[in-house]
């Protein structure tokens, strides 16, 4: 979810879901000790249960970006291996470091020797040629004896050569009986189950047999979903409508434009709250013609929700 899931879009999501965790767009160690850090590890307390995903290989390198995670107040910190890009490729880090099961072991001693909340790992069943079980196990089997007790595992293998990002999240087929079976082998690790996961019952199914689901592109793209997630699993106070998350929205909009920060950059989380609701389309155009414009301000978002029927009022009407 590089260039999705920032501090906007956590403070929007943990409106419409009290009690998921949030994940971070991968951030990579390099950029926390060269970057800007004080910006790029920014969350709201709100966002809490958070988790800061890392990016990188060198495990001296992985544990200072980790030990800032920490010092900010991060729940847990995530190594990503399962990232296909080129960028991160070329890096050496993402999903090409399930070739090298050894590093992803040091990076997770080194960072758990320095830090003492939960250092997990997000990761694909496979990649390339590599594309059977006992691959993924000798993988889980190695870093788990260094110390990660939670492995979130993408159910589609990373074809790293002749595949897009985007079709890497669609075109290997899923595959979650082989994330079944990890678990079955390995009762006492979390896993964590990830990809293709769009309804309420999907997940149902998944959780008779792992500990856990991920969800990502449908709660971005269709956000009210985590609404029926939270009703169905959590323990929080659901919003009562579309439009009271809008409102509830608002002060923090005009707090962040206050402190520089340009509308579209909080609105494009935001396009894809009415979803299948009469209005949507106009939402979508208003804050898509609108946000981007030099000196937008909060009444942009107001004058969108204004084009919504006025009878998506309620939960219970949607």
């Amino acid at each position: 979810m590089m260039d999705w899931t920032d501090r906007h879009c956590r403070y929007f999501m943990r409106l419409l879901s009290p009690s998921a965790c949030l994940y971070t767009e991968m951030v990579t160690a390099q950029a926390l000790r060269f970057g800007d850090a004080n910006r790029l590890l920014e969350f709201d307390d709100s966002e809490h249960p958070v988790v800061l995903q890392l990016g990188g290989s060198d495990p001296e390198m992985m544990a200072a970006a980790a030990a800032m995670g920490a010092q900010r107040g991060y729940d847990e910190i995530n190594i990503n291996v399962g990232c296909p890009s080129d960028r991160v490729q070329s890096g050496q880090f993402g999903a090409c470091l399930m070739a090298s099961p050894e590093t992803v072991a040091a990076c997770v001693a080194a960072m758990s020797a320095r830090i003492d909340i939960p250092v997990t790992i997000k990761t694909r069943i496979g990649i390339d040629e590599h594309d059977d079980y006992e691959f993924l196990r000798a993988f889980v089997e190695t870093t788990a004896a260094t110390g990660c007790e939670t492995f979130v595992i993408h159910a589609r293998k990373a074809i790293l050569e002749g595949l897009s990002p985007k079709e890497n999240r669609s075109v290997p087929p899923l595959n979650y009986p082989r994330v079944y079976r990890l678990k079955e082998e390995f009762p006492a690790l979390t896993v964590i189950l990830n990809g293709g996961v769009t309804t309420v019952e999907d997940c149902q199914e998944h959780l008779r047999h792992v500990d856990g689901v991920m969800i990502g592109r449908q709660a971005y793209h269709q956000p009210w979903f985590l609404t029926e997630l939270e009703s169905a699993f959590g323990e929080g106070v659901i919003p009562g409508s579309r439009h009271e998350v809008v409102e509830t929205m608002l002060p923090y909009i005009e707090k962040e434009l206050a402190r520089g920060t340009f509308l579209k950059h909080i609105t494009r989380h935001m396009l894809g709250l009415f979803a299948g609701q009469p209005g949507a389309r106009q939402w979508r155009r208003a804050l898509s013609e609108n946000a981007h414009r030099h000196g937008a301000t909060v009444d942009v978002v107001r004058e969108a929700l204004g084009r919504i029927p006025a009878r998506e009022m309620t939960r219970e009407q949607t």
